[in-house]
């Protein structure tokens, strides 16, 4: 190999995790040759260090939560998780971190798959230097799409150098359990990690500097989520900041602003993302490195007719199912200018347009009890300018929920604009409200009327009936 083999495509990819995997699925299905680069394992973040071994974690916490709520069952579901058994669950869900699977995928749909750092090399250009030096250029004839993610941040704090922090990364791959954990966050990874870890035997401390969990949700979805983790054995600081980190002797010694110490085996800080565009090679096409790459709807980015920003790093929205959607429309946009030449500014909600960033992403908090959300909070939708009304029914009253569990505990809450009479949000917390949200989140997309909503019946009993109660006290 030298450094001066070339090869031509009609697409290059940045990136092999779910979004640039869905970017080149798309314009290989358009006829378009399209190459892959990818510098770690094929399927990314998602498959290996994120959404799939969490939830793996995860999942036999949350059952054995609502089996301890089931009369005939509760005292059965009394004792400690089998540790190795959802270790190795775990393991078998990141395929052992071996990514043949993924790459015998890409084979399957014709996309050409390229092992290395991949960075950009002035327009329609990517230069790949592999595992032994070895660098070849890869040229697009229509489009370089940048999908690379991010990563965890971690914050500037003195001794954080020298105490081998956990990020999400070592939180959802660790080996083994540690006794004690600190978790520094309350937004969506510390909550999950902190509500995995603690049911697998950590004693866990969360640290989180603003006044409650979950701050981009409704707040009852925090305190909700909270209440459980205490009730759990977590122990929860509000309003607290970490200033320093140490190892001494193995124990991990956190101090905080209050002036008092924490001390843990291990440490994770859930602290926020940054774009994984370091080193990339922005500068050669006038970005600045390690930034954000704005977009418009069609995921290209702004200023430039061949470079799009697909997945986290437009910083739309960081969801693994967001980014294969952006990751769909960005496919089609690419093939339809392919195709024709410039495209007309894509129509809202239109085969080229990520219209549903902006007001009708869902997400779910797999905790116990879960959160799930689409839309635009209460507060959110006040400051957007819309005139709404909030409707919030107690969950633990519909029939479904009370045969879902003994003591169900829940709440749900759509936000109602007054103007057009359609949703703007909706939010459940409670157990099992993960499976309802696909239903509010039609309801947002579709801009679906409160009217028409009223014609779509609930089955009897389940929990989906909260949409008749929702409905109802509306109507009043």
């Amino acid at each position: 190999m030298t450094e001066t083999e070339s090869f031509a495509y009609d697409v290059v990819v940045l990136g092999a995790g779910p979004v640039g995997e869905n970017v080149a699925d798309r314009t290989r299905a358009a006829g378009l040759s399209t190459a892959i680069v990818e510098s770690e394992l094929v399927g990314g973040e998602c498959s290996y260090w994120a959404c799939m071994p969490s939830k793996a974690l995860l999942r036999p916490v949350i059952a054995r939560a609502d089996a301890r709520r089931v009369p005939g069952l509760s005292g059965l579901a009394a004792g400690d998780l089998d540790v190795p058994a959802v270790l190795a669950h775990r393991d078998a869900y990141t395929s052992h971190w071996r990514d043949d699977g993924q790459v015998g995928w890409l084979d399957g749909i014709g996309a050409d798959l390229y092992r290395g750092q991949g960075r950009l090399a002035g327009p329609r250009t990517v230069t790949v230097t592999d595992a032994d030096g070895g660098v070849r250029t890869l040229t697009a004839g229509h489009a370089v799409a940048v999908c690379t993610g991010s990563r965890a941040s971690l914050p500037d704090l003195p001794g954080v150098a020298d105490v081998a922090p956990w990020t999400s990364r070592e939180a959802t791959s660790a080996a083994s359990v540690p006794g004690r954990l600190i978790v520094v966050g309350g937004g969506v990874v510390g909550v999950e990690m902190a509500t995995a870890w603690q049911a697998l035997g950590s004693r866990v401390t969360l640290i989180v500097r603003g006044d409650g969990l979950l701050d981009r949700m409704e707040p009852f979805a925090g305190e909700l989520v909270a209440e459980a983790l205490a009730e759990a054995g977590a122990e929860i600081r509000t309003g607290t900041s970490v200033t320093s980190v140490a190892r001494e002797n193995g124990t991990v010694v956190a101090t905080t602003d209050a002036g008092d110490t924490v001390e843990a085996d291990e440490i994770l800080f859930a602290t926020g993302r940054a774009p994984r565009t370091d080193d990339i090679g922005l500068e050669t096409v006038d970005r600045t490195p390690g930034s954000w790459l704005p977009v418009d709807d069609s995921l290209r980015v702004e200023g430039s007719e061949w470079l799009y920003a697909v997945g986290d790093v437009n910083h739309r929205a960081l969801l693994t199912h967001q980014g294969k959607y952006q990751a769909r429309i960005a496919g089609a946009a690419i093939a339809a200018r392919a195709r024709g030449g410039p495209l007309p500014e894509p129509a809202p909600w239109g085969a080229h347009a990520a219209t549903a960033d902006h007001g009708a992403v869902p997400q779910v908090v797999f905790t116990d009890p879960e959160a799930a959300a689409v839309g635009l909070s209460l507060a959110e939708a006040v400051r957007a300018g819309h005139r709404v009304r909030a409707v919030d029914v107690e969950l633990g009253s519909v029939a479904g929920a009370g045969l879902y569990a003994d003591g169900y505990r829940g709440r749900a809450r759509m936000v109602v604009d007054l103007d057009e009479e359609i949703l703007r949000g909706v939010t459940f917390v409670g157990p099992g409200v993960g499976e309802l949200i696909h239903s509010a989140t039609v309801a947002v997309a579709g801009q679906v009327p409160v009217s028409r909503l009223w014609h779509a019946v609930p089955a009897y009993p389940t929990i989906s009936e909260v949409w008749l109660r929702l409905l109802e006290a509306y109507r009043g």
